[in-house]
């Protein structure tokens, strides 16, 4: 919890306008709390200001210019389509109690896109022979694009929306990204897990702990570009009540010749004809949310496709939806992407740094 937001109710309003003071630069808002931290409302310089015009001085307590309708988070059910409202309506400190009303932890939406209550495992086990030579002594998600690390982008987009329980499987050259996340990111661990043997796009994830715990994990590549909304994509796997989300992204394909339509009874009949079609698909973007349940069933001694267990799940009638990246998505599988990559970041950073 951010201690300096944070006030007991029987310090006085002055000893508030000092704490505020020594927030300058920050979120103006204290929580005030009583003796046991249970949260009694939020105070700001506006509240203490309004109180005094109405007589209050500034020896009483802070309890008497106190908000007490402060907006919330409910620890045990992260309400995130609230947590967007919050946003959206330029609430930036937004305290997360438990059934005790203790605040457990403050979410400061300055620095925090949200809160997703997700844990995430990112595959980077691959030896990206497409990516060769480049890769023969450095895995693939090691490989820096405008100076970092491929993967760092991603486990960056994740932190910011509050996933903070991040493990990464490793396999070629694993000692390397061991080596990579052996210090903390941002007070973040990110934890490595090592299949011995290959294990497919998913069946790394039965090494991990994220199947013992009811609710759902974020699966990825750890060797993608994308500006994909986590949080969106989230909200849609919880509306849809679905055991299984796949990003996607709109794939078409063009054929340059006439395309003949014929009756399958009859192969010599032709019952149409198109000049140059395009056909539109939806492609697998290597991004999924599990229900933990589901990726519970993956054996340590199996290999496995996050196809396979997509189709496992079908065949046995569960949910499976799909969610369109609205951004960026690129799989750098090749050269070709790679400096395709280096120029979108080179141009994002263009103009990130006109607008600062």
């Amino acid at each position: 919890m951010k201690e300096s937001n944070s006030i007991k109710s029987t310090a006085s309003l002055f000893e508030a306008l000092q704490q505020l003071n020594n927030l300058s630069g920050g979120a103006m808002t204290l929580f005030v709390v009583d003796c046991d931290g249970k949260a009694l409302g939020t105070l700001t310089d506006g509240d203490i200001r309004r109180a005094i015009l109405k007589g209050v001085s500034l020896d009483r307590p802070v309890v008497d210019a106190a908000r007490r309708d402060f907006r919330y988070v409910d620890a045990a059910d992260i309400d995130v389509a609230a947590l967007r409202n919050f946003r959206e309506a330029g609430i930036t400190l937004i305290p997360i109690l438990d059934k005790n009303r203790q605040i457990v932890d403050i979410i400061d939406l300055s620095s925090q896109c949200t809160l997703l209550p997700l844990k995430a495992v990112l595959m980077a086990g691959g030896k990206g022979e497409r990516m060769r030579p480049a890769t023969i002594t450095t895995p693939k998600p090691l490989l820096q694009i405008e100076g970092k690390a491929i993967i760092d982008y991603n486990i960056e987009a994740l932190m910011a929306c509050g996933i903070n329980d991040i493990t990464v499987t490793t396999h070629y050259l694993a000692e390397q990204i061991d080596a990579h996340f052996s210090k903390p990111i941002a007070g973040v661990s990110v934890k490595t897990v090592h299949e011995d043997a290959p294990m497919g796009t998913i069946g790394a994830v039965a090494l991990t702990d994220v199947a013992q715990c009811p609710g759902d994990t974020l699966v990825m590549n750890s060797d993608l570009l994308t500006t994909i909304s986590f949080e969106e994509m989230y909200l849609s796997h919880k509306q849809r009540n679905a055991d299984v989300t796949i990003a996607v992204v709109p794939y078409q394909v063009s054929v340059p010749y006439a395309i003949l339509s014929i009756d399958g009874s009859d192969s010599e009949s032709v019952t149409g004809i198109e000049e140059k079609p395009a056909y539109s698909y939806y492609a697998n973007a290597g991004i999924y949310i599990f229900s933990n349940k589901l990726l519970s069933t993956l054996s340590k001694d199996e290999r496995c496709d996050a196809t396979d267990l997509i189709n496992r799940a079908i065949g046995e009638g569960l949910k499976v939806t799909y969610y369109t990246i609205k951004g960026t998505w690129i799989d750098v599988g090749s050269p070709v992407d790679f400096r395709q990559a280096g120029e979108l970041m080179r141009h994002h950073n263009s103009m990130t740094g006109a607008k600062n």
